[in-house]
């Protein structure tokens, strides 16, 4: 599947508001006071770790909003599968501006990378199940939809990206509104026909009744992998069906297993380690 970037319209306010919290009222002053103004140079952005590239975007932006004069030549498209001491782009231009935007360039492609990367493991983990890796919206705030990007560029796929999108009807929904069919009812009456409406469940019995009342998909909470096979003989294809809960790259391949459609996993964008990437000096321009 070719992944799509985000629109610049997305990404740029993004870019623009870490550049200015590092910048701050006062600019680079260290870059401003030891580099003159015409100097140029020819930079390497080089992996130090194994692992998926993404984010080429937001680095890209972070140089040219800083200088337009940089100019950043991308070696691998987003998405790659990289090893130690790959070169994914070389920048060259002004040496001030490529110093003011390198550690917001590498945090974006640091971050995004380690998401991508740690997806891309995971869905490596459940290769020749019927399951797909989902995230959630755990999510670093203001960052949800680049990161939503990172888990595609792994090799996942995206849960709703926000509350408006679906309904996920969870336990406090339901112990406020009286009970799961009272939820789903009140959901139905409540929504248009086009918005599809969830459940989470973490008992069996909290599922057949679920399924009485008809819906789109069940999220299976902390069940163990016999109770998710026999969750899924009781759906009988339905509605979709999700297991989550402390899932990780060791217990995926016994959770995909048990024949469910989607594995969701919040550390995928809460918890991913940043990817180890620099920016190597390598001449004058």
């Amino acid at each position: 599947m070719m992944l799509a970037p985000l629109p610049r319209l997305i990404v740029e306010p993004l870019v623009r508001n870490a550049l200015a919290e590092d910048l701050g009222l006062a600019g680079d002053v260290t870059s401003t006071a030891v580099i003159p103004a015409e100097h140029r140079s020819r930079v390497e952005m080089v992996t130090r770790q194994a692992g998926v590239i993404v984010g080429l975007d937001t680095c890209e932006l972070a140089f040219q909003l800083v200088d337009p004069g940089i100019i950043m030549t991308r070696h691998v498209p987003d998405g790659t599968k990289v090893g130690i001491g790959e070169i994914v782009a070389t920048i060259e231009g002004p040496s001030r501006g490529l110093l003011t935007a390198e550690r917001t360039a590498l945090n974006f492609l640091g971050h995004l990378s380690g998401i991508a990367s740690v997806t891309g493991a995971i869905v490596a983990a459940i290769a020749g199940t019927k399951a797909s890796i989902v995230c959630t919206r755990k999510t670093t705030p203001g960052l949800r939809a680049l990161e939503k990007y990172a888990v595609r560029a792994g090799g996942g796929m995206n849960h709703r990206f926000a509350l408006y999108d679906a309904v996920l009807i969870k336990d406090n929904h339901v112990a406020i509104a009286g009970g799961i069919s009272e939820a789903i009812r009140r959901a139905k009456s409540g929504v248009g026909h086009l918005v599809k409406i969830e459940v989470e469940v973490d008992t069996l019995v909290q599922l057949r009744e679920a399924m009485q009342e008809g819906i789109d998909a069940v999220l299976l909470d902390n069940m163990t992998p016999d109770q998710l096979r026999e969750a899924v003989d009781i759906v009988g294809g339905r509605a979709i069906t999700e297991a989550s809960g402390r899932i990780t790259p060791q217990t995926a391949a016994i959770v995909a297993a048990s024949g469910v459609d989607l594995i969701s996993v919040g550390w995928l964008t809460h918890s991913a380690p940043t990817l180890d990437i620099g920016l190597d000096w390598k001449a004058v321009a």
